[in-house]
């Protein structure tokens, strides 16, 4: 018997979908696809095959139970703004999730809400603003990311340190298995004996399945909120304070680290804040809680960073220039266009001791390497973000930068630290997991993503190098190979190779 050609069941497949979602939810015109062949890491581009976007719970139900009809891999997108390549489909359906943008319920008693994946995370802050309530997690792409790309990366952001990621704040979901199967993980009204396979789910990175609603914990915001903005002549001081803050037994709520480079960048762009240009250092401070017990950590850190080295340490007077403070450093990303049209932003975490001697090592890597390193990163828990803007069409600046990068991470990997703490592993970082570790570890992931997905259909390809699994059976693809292969990244685009 004759098997279809790649591209008629490419235009059956459309049709089917079209009868779900309607005409103009379905994408699958190379030109309507371009949009979605990279996510925020600009360095990899993958063109998916087609491009469908269910409106309702139901609709999403009847595209994966379609998919999984035809046995057809697939890639759940949120709004794209990941940074490991996590959200690329190559030449296989992409599932866009933004159009499930509903506030479901409020339990203003319980603190909780529930949500669909689509909900951007900064629109759910500002509807339970006026009842003084707060999502803590607050990933700098806040203003664009989804709740459900939250879900899928585990995000963190500057207030992880105090508050906690993702997980520490999902009560429970909703999500449909790539089978189709519906299941609720994790329980919207307290907990419940058994596996927390809701924890496993949070930074499965797409790879288990989709989520429907999920039921977020809101938290009460501060009374009393203070920011501080200390200056350094020296990066090792601001690195060794960060160490003496948490030493002293106070947490902050958030603790950000910004280099010179960094500073420099962003005041000349429009997102600038005030900081000091000449700085080689800034930390961003902010204090929340009970007035009087803010108020006394207040001087303490103070304190802390006058002796260790601060040239000044200033006090947002108000709220504006509270948030034009923390605007510079969330926009610092974006201000990094500037530099060049293309960036590479890592995401390793170290042990919070060792922040002088990886800051110094990662200069020294610059120079030998002749490429300018920004950093920008959550020091409170160590979770470093060196960046490098290059040109990708520019192939010996190319292989410099990753040249550079490599070293970066093999020496964050060999000063007992992690190659992920908020952006996850997705296609860029899969060649470092076994640097980290053993094949019995990585054998594992891949019989617990077998539990959730028996065929590997839900973002295949990605996370788990595959040859790490010891048994792999191929979907089927668009054009007809198994998808259990990463394909080669392109010319310009830096590989990932194992650490040695």
């Amino acid at each position: 018997m004759t098997q279809p050609s790649a591209s008629t069941q490419r235009a059956s497949v459309s049709a089917r979908l079209a009868d779900i979602v309607g005409e103009r939810h379905v994408l699958s015109r190379p030109s309507e696809l371009l949009v979605y062949n990279s996510d925020g890491l600009p360095g990899y581009r993958r063109q998916p095959s087609i491009a469908v976007f269910p409106g309702s719970r139901e609709e999403t139900i009847a595209v994966v139970r379609l998919l999984a009809e035809e046995e057809l891999p697939f890639v759940p997108r949120g709004a794209g703004t990941g940074l490991s390549g996590g959200a690329l489909a190559d030449d296989i359906i992409v599932v866009g999730l933004h159009r499930l943008k509903k506030i479901l319920s409020l339990d203003i008693d319980n603190r909780r809400a529930t949500v669909e994946p689509g909900v951007v995370n900064l629109r759910l802050n500002r509807h339970v603003a006026p009842l003084g309530l707060l999502y803590a997690p607050d990933p700098s792409s806040e203003a664009a990311c989804t709740i459900g790309g939250n879900i899928a990366e585990n995000a963190g952001g500057p207030h992880c340190l105090k508050y906690g990621v993702t997980l520490n704040h999902v009560h429970a979901m909703t999500v449909v298995l790539p089978s189709g199967e519906v299941v609720e993980l994790g329980s919207r009204t307290g907990e419940r004996d058994g596996y927390d396979l809701r924890g496993a789910f949070i930074g499965s990175e797409g790879c288990f399945g989709v989520a429907l609603d999920v039921t977020v914990r809101l938290t009460p915001k501060p009374q009393t909120v203070r920011t501080l903005l200390a200056d350094f002549t020296s990066v090792d001081d601001a690195a060794r304070v960060t160490s003496a803050i948490i030493a002293s037994g106070i947490v902050p709520a958030a603790l950000e680290f910004m280099d010179g480079p960094t500073i420099r960048v962003v005041e000349d762009s429009i997102y600038a804040a005030g900081y000091p240009r000449d700085a080689e250092a800034v930390l961003l401070i902010e204090l929340d809680g009970i007035e009087a017990g803010v108020d006394a950590d207040l001087e303490v850190v103070r304190r802390i960073c006058l002796d260790g080295g601060a040239r000044n340490v200033k006090v947002a007077r108000d709220d504006i220039e509270r948030a034009k403070l923390w605007q510079g450093r969330k926009k610092a990303f974006g201000a990094m266009g500037r530099l060049a049209p293309h960036l590479i932003v890592q995401d390793a975490v170290i042990p919070r001791t060792k922040l002088p001697e990886i800051l110094q090592t990662i200069h020294a890597i610059s120079e030998k390497h002749g490429v300018l390193v920004c950093n920008v990163f959550h020091a409170g828990d160590g979770n470093l973000h060196p960046n490098i803007a290059y040109s990708a069409d520019n192939a010996e600046e190319s292989k410099r930068v990753h040249k550079a990068m490599t070293e970066i991470m093999n020496a964050c990997i060999d000063a007992g630290g992690s190659i992920t703490g908020e952006h996850g592993v997705g296609l860029d970082k899969m060649g470092y997991m076994e640097s980290i570790f053993p094949a019995s570890s990585l054998n594992a992931m891949c019989e617990l993503r077998s539990v959730f997905d028996p065929g590997r259909r839900s973002n295949p390809g990605k996370v788990v190098p595959v040859h790490s699994c010891k048994e792999w059976h191929g979907v089927k693809s668009a054009r007809e190979t198994s998808a259990a292969t990463v394909p080669p990244p392109l010319a310009a685009e830096p590989s990932r190779p194992v650490a040695q």
